[in-house]
């Protein structure tokens, strides 16, 4: 049987910050939801984009070319290869669109890198 989500009352109900847990998949993209605080780290996903959108809070992304700050109601599309930083001063609350093969943090493992099993989890 099918039933709505919420990726709001999701990523308030996650406990653990830089874990996305996936909450859905369209064809070979996974829909994650995350709540962060903190700077994650510095990595690139070498042949995969990376959707954010921000559900609550703010959220800004280092990148080599300049910094994107993001509020609540947009999103912003990091481009493969493109080596950036999220970073959030306060509790934001993300919904990430990502290939299935995408990385956490791509081929940089941090105590912050979560396996996609991990990401998996039953909520």
């Amino acid at each position: 049987m099918s039933t709505a989500i919420s990726p709001r009352n999701v990523a308030l109900s996650l406990t653990e910050l830089w874990s996305p847990r996936v909450i859905g998949e369209v064809d070979d993209a996974y829909i994650k939801v995350a709540k962060v605080h903190g700077s994650l780290t510095w990595h690139a996903h070498d042949n995969e984009d990376e959707l954010f959108y921000i559900l609550k809070g703010r959220l800004r992304i280092e990148m080599e070319a300049g910094d994107v700050e993001l509020g609540e109601g947009e999103m912003f599309v990091v481009p493969k290869g493109v080596r950036h930083n999220p970073i959030a001063d306060e509790e934001c609350h993300l919904l990430l669109i990502e290939r299935k093969t995408t990385l956490h943090t791509g081929s940089d493992v941090t105590d912050k890198t979560r396996s996609i099993d991990e990401q998996l989890r039953p909520l």
